[in-house]
């Protein structure tokens, strides 16, 4: 492939959209701010701004080609300026492929390209936003040939054996939808696009007008608020089947394979050279019914792409199946249940933190509400009682070359990372963990353009010492 090639021409709309939708919002603040030198003047720049995003859409679209070359993918963009960018292909670390329903009604997908340590930016290394499905194929098949000691013929390359790892049934499916947290993201995303209107929409003249029929009519608005979080639970619901449908994971000889999705389909390979962690998250309702997450930390992805260096693996699984499921194909990692609690006495350690920021508040609620205020006494006994439950779940556990933590903050949160992978070690002692002989432990690994790990907080002060120990430079010499 070393003659350029263009996207499919369905990139100029997929650009338009994105250029509009990035201006929609000063669109809007233009036409109900210009209220001097008439209407007519407004239509004419906004129909201005209009062409010029077609034309410059279309003019991007020509002059963006690509070709592999000398075992490089070359890439040459740029409307007035033109820039050229060189992907040597054994720094590409995963091919992430989707089909937005555009590039599915052209028979076309998408192809993320990330390589290890990224561009620097927000976005990918490269992204070729419409190419065919056999063009996709053949860019995998050069990448997976020119990473091998002796690089073939692009065209003697076979096909890569695989097997199925995980495959998602509708019943987990429906279960993953009912207990997700995408109904939070729903409604911030609404609050999000009103706050954006904060200036154009009179808020105080709106809500003066309506204050005597809200006092009037108290159990409509709550009804309306009740509807409002039914409709929103149901839009995540309904995002999440169809995110999460078709979900599949296979394993090729050096790679893991993930594909889902029913309106947008994506794959995602992840390398196993460059898996950094392995996490399984349990929210309070999973955990109760012994389901959980799995997800791959990975030394990909981008600042803004963070699935590219989080991925989720298996998206809901029996916890007590995972080691079945997924030992055979990560036969570095031992998956184990069993770990070392902290100690009985960082107990009230763990409740007095939970209490920190909530005792005040009833305290106060109290002091002004004096009856009514003791019902905060409700929510003192939720925060007692999740400070409790963090304190279950805190653990650690050595097993060879393997360091597992397990922690909690909203999720329970289980992380199991491979001694040649923690980028860096932490101890931590305060003046009041001293006196209890107590400390806590960070570690880190490196995933993508940030940091990830875990932290197990108020530890025996002694079995800190032991895992530093483990990972000191002397203990990594007599290994």
């Amino acid at each position: 492939m070393s003659e350029p090639k263009r996207l499919h021409p369905i990139v100029i709309v997929l650009t338009i959209g994105k250029r509009l939708k990035d201006t929609i919002f000063s669109f809007i603040a233009l036409f109900f701010i210009w209220n001097k030198g008439g209407k007519l003047l407004l239509f004419g720049a906004i129909a201005i701004a209009m062409v010029v995003i077609v034309l410059t859409s279309i003019l991007s679209w020509l002059r963006y080609t690509y070709r592999l070359e000398q075992n490089e993918l070359r890439i040459e963009f740029g409307v007035f300026v033109r820039k050229k960018r060189y992907i040597p292909l054994e720094r590409i670390q995963s091919l992430d492929i989707s089909e937005g329903i555009l590039q599915r009604l052209c028979g076309m997908v998408k192809v993320k390209i990330e390589t290890a340590g990224g561009s620097g930016t927000d976005e990918a290394e490269a992204v070729l936003a419409a190419i065919s499905k056999e063009e996709a194929r053949y860019i995998q098949e050069y990448v997976a040939a020119a990473k091998k000691p002796v690089v073939q013929e692009v065209e003697s390359v076979q096909e890569i054996p695989s097997h199925t790892v995980y495959r998602i049934t509708p019943a987990q499916l429906i279960l993953l939808s009912l207990t997700s947290g995408g109904v939070g993201v729903v409604i911030s995303a609404v609050l999000a696009f009103f706050s954006q209107l904060d200036d154009l929409i009179p808020y105080e003249r709106v809500f003066r007008g309506v204050e005597q029929w809200a006092v009037s009519n108290l159990i409509i608005i709550v009804l309306l608020v009740f509807g409002g979080f039914l409709v929103a639970w149901v839009i995540a619901l309904i995002g999440t089947m169809l995110k999460y449908a078709n979900f599949n994971v296979t394993k090729t000889e050096h790679d893991l394979v993930i594909s889902q999705g029913l309106l947008e389909k994506r794959q995602i390979t992840i390398p196993l050279t460059r898996i950094q962690a392995i996490r399984i998250n349990e929210n309070i309702v999973r955990q109760w019914l012994g389901y959980g997450s799995v997800l791959v930390e990975s030394a990909g992805g981008s600042a803004s792409n963070q699935e590219g260096s989080k991925v989720l693996l298996l998206p809901l699984v029996k916890i007590d199946t995972i080691k079945d499921i997924l030992g055979p194909h990560l036969t570095d990692y031992q998956l184990s249940s069993s770990f070392n609690p902290v100690p009985k006495r960082a107990m009230l350690r763990y409740v007095f933190r939970s209490w920190i920021f909530i005792v005040p508040v009833v305290a106060a609620a109290i002091f002004f509400l004096k009856a009514w205020g003791l019902l905060s006494l409700i929510v003192l006994a939720w925060f007692t009682f999740w400070g409790i439950l963090k304190y279950k779940d805190a653990g650690w556990k050595l097993e060879n070359q393997q360091l597992n933590l397990r922690y909690r903050k909203l999720v329970r949160s289980t992380v199991f990372i491979k001694k040649n992978k923690i980028q860096s070690l932490e101890m931590k002692e305060s003046y009041f963990q001293k006196r209890k002989e107590l400390g806590s432990l960070e570690a880190f690994v490196k995933v993508g353009f940030g940091g990830a790990g875990g932290t197990v907080i108020d530890m025996d002060q002694n079995d800190v010492k032991q895992v530093y120990s483990w990972f000191s430079r002397e203990a990594n010499k007599r290994d």
